[in-house]
């Protein structure tokens, strides 16, 4: 039979690697908490960003004029948007959906085909940043929804059938 103290240090050994592999794992763990933390946070930012960018209290600032959409004035986001009809121009539409329209006329002119919205903001001088874009996305998405543009491919844009450009050319 084995002496009594080498079976304790046995098991003595057996509970410390168990302690070494326990907290190695809790050490894991952290580190997966600290990085879902974080980007839980930076979601709840974005939302605050996004939340802030959309506010209607707040005017939109609007870069300087471009040769592809001239801009009169900043406009409020959230402007209203009426359901586009035969004989409706554009001109009820605040400046931001008149410059994407004018852009997507002035394609649809030239025989180029739907844009994207990181391409537009390109055109209209934006920084392709995620918050700028999506504020695109989101004007596009709205003129689509009151038949003023058509998304026939995901995230593509052009002028809805029937619609012509703000300056009057289809």
């Amino acid at each position: 039979m084995p002496p009594v103290v080498g079976l304790l240090e046995q098991r003595e050994l057996a509970a410390r690697r168990r302690v070494d592999e326990l907290r190695e794992e809790a050490d894991r763990v952290q580190a997966e908490l600290a990085v879902a933390e974080r980007e839980w946070k930076e979601w709840a930012i974005a939302r605050s960003r996004v939340g802030e960018v959309l506010d209607p209290s707040e005017e939109l600032v609007v870069p300087e004029q471009t040769q592809a959409a001239p801009l009169v004035a900043a406009a409020k986001p959230k402007s209203q948007v009426p359901i586009w009809r035969e004989g409706l121009g554009w001109s009820v539409l605040s400046v931001d959906y008149q410059r994407i329209g004018q852009v997507l006329a002035d394609r649809r002119r030239l025989h180029q085909g739907p844009l994207t919205c990181q391409e537009m903001a390109a055109l209209f001088s934006l920084d392709a940043v995620p918050a700028k874009v999506e504020a695109l996305r989101s004007k596009a998405k709205r003129l689509v929804a009151r038949s003023w543009l058509a998304e026939r491919q995901p995230g593509r844009f052009t002028l809805a059938e029937g619609v012509s450009g703000p300056d009057g050319g289809s």
